[in-house]
């Protein structure tokens, strides 16, 4: 059986030059005597394959002469059983490499990759990686990344690096805690955070302004910052199966403000001015952290202590959506401030699931 075939482009020229060996549960040694064939024969023209396709054959490793295709730019080894990969960005070109659904572990990977600037798109998705897998920093130009189901316990804070991400998969782990710098990556359009344990979101995120797709559901969150409205692409919120979809009205964890804070409200509440050099340096810096109330109708600031409020703003006319908000007293929590942080703007969000 000939497993190798072409494909054409619109103009009638040859594209993708494959072979295809797929659901052949061969192992290995097997695989490796049919790439010979193709390397072995002049008529196949080994050096121009550029995608092989190997998903669901019984493998531990990959076979050995499988980088002599050097113009190899696709290369799917889904669902092959792999337990080890090799550094193999020495030997090749490629531009998507899938491992998903594999047993690779943090160990079984190589502590570094070689730089690779042609990789695009990159899939670990279903095997055991524990910690995020800080070799991918060596492909810089990536767009698409899939990390799902691997009960992965962080996002390394230097995911800022990967600037040309459109796609950032990473559902089904067991992540706590988005680091500010993803709102770094501003070409995202995809975002999947689902299946986590995520409390909160940083504030950063209203800065990814390409962002179309934001997957949410199944989380921990109480809240989302209300930066989130800044993010005038985004048409699809998934935010079912979290606390934050129960309608309570606010939740205080108010205690008595210590009396440095009282003091310093009453200083900036009465703009009473103090110079740099009245008072210790510490005092002066304290002073100039205050935080404005958000209720518009308050001049209150606050400083250590404050009073999470949680307000539902209506985000499309249909769903009511909950904000997290900061306010220096509690009574500032009963008044009505949806008008004031109702978004003014002219599009829809189009898609926003709750249940």
């Amino acid at each position: 059986m000939d497993y190798y075939y072409t494909s054409e482009s619109s103009d009638g020229e040859p594209s993708d030059r494959t072979i295809d060996l797929a659901y052949l549960l061969h192992n290995k040694e097997k695989l490796e005597e049919l790439f010979e064939d193709y390397i072995d024969d002049e008529k196949k023209k080994h050096l121009d394959i550029n995608k092989v396709i190997l998903h669901h054959n019984l493998l531990n490793v990959i076979p050995n002469n499988l980088m002599k295709f050097s113009n190899m730019k696709f290369l799917d080894l889904s669902n092959t059983g792999l337990t080890t990969f090799p550094d193999i960005f020495q030997f090749c070109k490629l531009t998507s490499l899938s491992l998903k659904n594999n047993l690779l572990q943090n160990d079984t990977l190589p502590k570094e990759f070689t730089e690779c600037a042609s990789l695009r798109e990159l899939s670990l998705s279903g095997n055991n990686i524990t910690e995020f897998p800080e070799q991918i920093f060596n492909f810089l130009n990536l767009k698409f990344i899939y990390l799902g189901g691997n009960g992965m316990r962080n996002i390394s804070k230097d995911i800022w690096k990967l600037k040309h991400l459109q796609v950032l998969s990473i559902g089904g782990n067991k992540i706590t805690e988005v680091p500010p710098s993803l709102g770094a990556l501003t070409n995202l359009q995809c975002v999947v955070l689902s299946h986590n344990q995520i409390e909160s979101l940083p504030a950063a995120i209203a800065n990814l302004h390409s962002l179309k797709t934001l997957l949410l559901h199944k989380n921990r969150l109480r809240a989302l910052p209300p930066e989130m409205i800044a993010l005038k692409n985004l048409s699809e919120l998934s935010l079912r199966d979290n606390p934050l979809v129960v309608r309570f009205v606010s939740l205080i964890t108010h205690e008595p403000p210590s009396l440095l804070e009282l003091s310093a409200r009453v200083i900036k509440l009465y703009n009473i001015e103090v110079g740099r050099h009245e008072i210790p340096i510490t005092l002066f810096h304290y002073l100039n952290s205050a935080h404005r109330c958000v209720n518009p109708y308050c001049k209150g600031v606050y400083f250590d202590n404050r009073v999470e409020h949680i307000k539902f703003v209506d985000f499309c006319g249909k769903y009511r959506i909950p904000l997290l908000q900061y306010l220096c007293s509690s009574k500032c929590a009963t008044t009505n401030l949806e008008e004031d942080l109702r978004p003014h703007r002219s599009y829809l969000m189009q898609k926003v699931l709750l249940g």
